[in-house]
């Protein structure tokens, strides 16, 4: 049975209070305005017989005297085949001028996967970008943000893993996107000939607030029931402080005790919910998360990387354009690294980061004026070559290839005895035909 309620009392930001009576959080409720339009909100908060609704749209235009009626069921995204190639809104709505979006309809929000039931992950995610490839595999059903700043080109590195990714489907849910970055990602679908197996929930800028919280929500709620389908789905998510900062909104809104610089206590749980829906489920499919965690001003113990870091497993710094090789981090390539790929895959990885940092000494000697030995000098070739060919974001190699091309970079600036690799692995990779510059 539903229950009407015709007395809003109090309307503040996207939220309404009133008395209410046997409703439950998270439950869905309709408003029905005086010129015969509705809109959607959800129950955040109950205190005794005060029920504070979140709605889906800013409250003007709704009266104190409006009907609201609760719908027994929690918000719902809707499932199907017939979601690919479809953009929506945060509430689940087409936004791409095409027919209504049918299919079964989901509760999102829903807890984790069963732990019990998650299988440890031994499966690569190839995405043709050496410095991950290589350095830091993205492995399947892990999560992982990119930690980076605003201006950076982290919405090209994410439409890069979509066009090159091995994945089943691909699911963006973008937050507080401009008009020119929700287009590049429709653009670059189309251009890539990845629309038909790609899904986006889009919040723009000048979208509701509570949208920008939604978005995650429907894409892994879609995302767990085509894993479950044994479908192979890959998540990306930009940008999640957009959702932390919609969050703090939101309690502020709502009078909470702020905890450190106005977040909500609840962040770290809040973030982790979502991140924790990555899954490898055995005999059918999987979810992997990346999702892109803007640091204001660079700050990397900010309340959203700071938490955010404890939650995935690993990151990748992005900054100047590039990834880091130091401060990125795979916590889970070892499953894979010389198991699922070639045996000289870590190895080589390691040998070649290991010259790099040495490269970056010898810049600093050459900035300061020092007199420059021989190895110094090859030192700074190598660091040129390894910036062109394996830390430009703009290569497009193989796994194979990349490893083939590291063994001719160190081949053209060192001799064999120089690199500090197993003896096995240089006689059976070493270039044939290198020559030492």
């Amino acid at each position: 049975m539903k229950i009407v309620y015709n007395k809003i009392k109090n309307m503040r930001g996207n939220l309404i209070t009133l008395t209410a009576e046997g409703v439950s959080l998270g439950e869905l409720a309709r408003v029905d305005l005086k010129n015969g339009e509705s809109v959607y909100a959800s129950v955040l908060r109950i205190e005794g017989d005060q029920v504070t609704l979140q709605v889906f749209q800013n409250t003007r235009g709704i009266s104190t005297g409006d009907q609201v009626t609760f719908l027994n069921r929690e918000m719902q995204a809707v499932y199907g085949d017939s979601l690919l190639g479809r953009r929506l809104s945060g509430s689940g709505e087409a936004i791409d001028g095409g027919p209504k979006v049918v299919g079964e309809t989901i509760n999102i929000g829903s807890a984790s996967f069963n732990p019990v039931k998650r299988i440890v992950p031994r499966e690569m995610v190839r995405t043709n970008i050496p410095m991950i490839d290589v350095f830091n595999c993205l492995v399947r059903s892990q999560k992982i943000p990119i930690f980076s700043i605003a201006g950076e080109p982290y919405n090209d590195l994410l439409m890069r893993i979509a066009n090159q990714t091995d994945a089943d489907v691909v699911i963006i849910g973008g937050m507080g996107l401009t008009f020119k970055e929700y287009q590049a990602f429709i653009d670059n679908a189309e251009n890539a000939g990845t629309m038909d197996k790609t899904i986006m929930f889009v919040h723009r800028a000048t979208d509701p607030t509570v949208e920008c919280m939604l978005v995650p929500d429907m894409a892994l709620a879609c995302a767990e029931k085509f894993a479950i389908n044994g479908k192979h789905v890959l998540v990306l998510l930009t940008d999640m402080t957009a959702f932390a900062d919609a969050v703090k909104e939101i309690a502020v809104t709502m009078d909470q005790i702020p905890s450190n610089r106005g977040y909500p206590g609840s962040l770290y749980s809040d973030l982790a919910s979502r991140y924790e829906k990555a899954v490898l489920v055995e005999g059918q499919g999987s979810i992997t998360v990346i999702g892109v965690t803007t640091m204001p001003g660079g700050d990397v113990t900010h309340p959203v990387p700071d938490n955010t870091g404890y939650i995935t497993e690993g990151q990748f710094y992005l900054h100047d354009g590039q990834i880091d090789p130091f401060g990125s981090l795979s916590r889970l390539k070892q499953l894979v690294i010389g198991k699922v790929t070639r045996e000289d895959h870590g190895e080589l990885a390691n040998g070649m980061i290991r010259l790099y940092a040495e490269s970056k000494k010898a810049r600093e000697r050459e900035a300061m004026g020092f007199k420059l030995s021989r190895w110094d000098e090859k030192l700074l070739h190598y660091s040129i070559l390894f910036e062109e060919r394996m830390m430009n974001l703009d290569v497009n190699y193989t796994l194979e290839e990349a490893l083939d091309l590291g063994w001719q970079t160190l081949a053209e600036c060192f001799e064999k005895n120089e690199i500090g690799l197993k003896n096995s692995l240089i006689e059976k990779y070493w270039p044939q035909e290198a020559v030492l510059a």
